[in-house]
């Protein structure tokens, strides 16, 4: 398949899955309806009375959208995080940012921070400031001693990450009553359960801006996979580049954490189907990683909301049953094809 039609492909699905999204639930409404609500407000017409008008616009468009906005975003810094330390298996979790953001997270709700719910503004400020802190840390480890080098920035992450996820897992313990427990972890395996409008402003812009930097950068990107010193005889300055580059993945991640807690996989597998359909130019690679990212969310956050009657899945649940089998068969395709 080539990655035009590919993309065309995976617009139309959004499309619908989009629609599906909105559409199922406790309450079913008629895609007809669902686009007739969308219509109205979109164009400045007054809402009519009943309850679709809440269903659709205040409870489910918000949360689609965030959907798609968070898988979007994973699909990019994926992308970019591979490209970052030239590693194929490389995702935000590798690098300790992700730890760093559930860690900020954990804090406010067991300290009492995160007012507003689960992922109420207080919560997602701690979990963007845990990101951000992580991020100078890590960097700071692996740029001890001058220089720069992909393997001691990953040793750096992983190390950190995993004393970060060490002292999270304390912060648990300490949580003062079972149902505050339980959020806690509910909010770790991910949940777009606190979706509104608002909470759509800060990914709303900062998806489609990283896209759009990293859009630009595409061809450093691809001279980068190449090795240092072919991309440095090409003119890319290596050590801003990745700079620049863990940075803008670093910041992003926090948002993504943020508004939808850790959700496992997504960035990680993603890049790697797409790798298989446009190959390894990131001209073609970004925009199809962002809609892959944004179609599989979706899908599975539709699934989380609705697969069960009395309780709602968390997003991890089913993106780790999903990304581990699919995970060990690219594995096993690498070996065979003898990459």
């Amino acid at each position: 398949m080539f990655p035009g039609a590919f993309a065309l492909g995976l617009a139309v699905l959004l499309t619908a899955a989009l629609t599906a999204a909105v559409s199922w639930g406790s309450t079913s409404i008629p895609p007809t309806d669902v686009w007739g609500v969308v219509v109205r407000h979109l164009s400045g017409e007054p809402p009519r009375p009943g309850t679709d008008d809440l269903i659709v616009w205040q409870l489910r468009v918000p949360r689609a959208l965030l959907a798609a906005l968070v898988g979007a975003g994973l699909g990019l810094v994926g992308t970019a995080v591979q490209a970052l330390v030239r590693n194929p298996l490389a995702d935000p979790y590798l690098l300790g940012v992700s730890s760093g953001a559930s860690l900020g997270a954990v804090g406010a709700i067991v300290l009492g921070a995160g007012t507003g719910g689960a992922l109420g503004l207080g919560l997602s400020g701690a979990a963007f400031l845990g990101a951000l802190a992580t991020f100078a840390l890590v960097w700071a480890v692996a740029r001890r001693g001058g220089g720069f080098a992909p393997l001691r920035l990953v040793l750096a992450g992983v190390a950190i990450g995993q004393f970060l996820s060490g002292f999270t897992s304390y912060l648990v313990l300490q949580a003062g009553d079972e149902q505050q427990t339980h959020g806690v972890l509910f909010w770790l395996m991910g949940s777009l359960s606190g979706a509104n409008w608002p909470l759509l402003a800060v990914p709303a812009v900062a998806v489609p801006g990283t896209w759009l930097w990293l859009q630009a950068r595409a061809r450093a990107l691809n001279a980068l996979l190449m090795g240092d010193e072919t991309a440095a005889g090409l003119g890319v300055d290596v050590t801003r580049l990745r700079r620049e580059l863990f940075t803008a993945t670093s910041v992003l991640t926090g948002v993504l954490v943020a508004v939808s807690g850790a959700i496992a996989f997504v960035a990680l597998m993603v890049p790697h189907v797409c790798r298989l359909v446009a190959g390894g130019d990131h001209r073609r690679l970004l925009p199809l990683s962002a809609l892959l990212g944004a179609l599989l969310m979706v899908v599975v956050d539709t699934v989380c909301r609705t697969a069960m009657d009395t309780q709602e899945l968390p997003i991890g649940v089913v993106t780790s049953l999903i990304g581990a089998p699919a995970l060990l068969y690219l594995l096993d395709r690498r070996l065979r094809s003898g990459a």
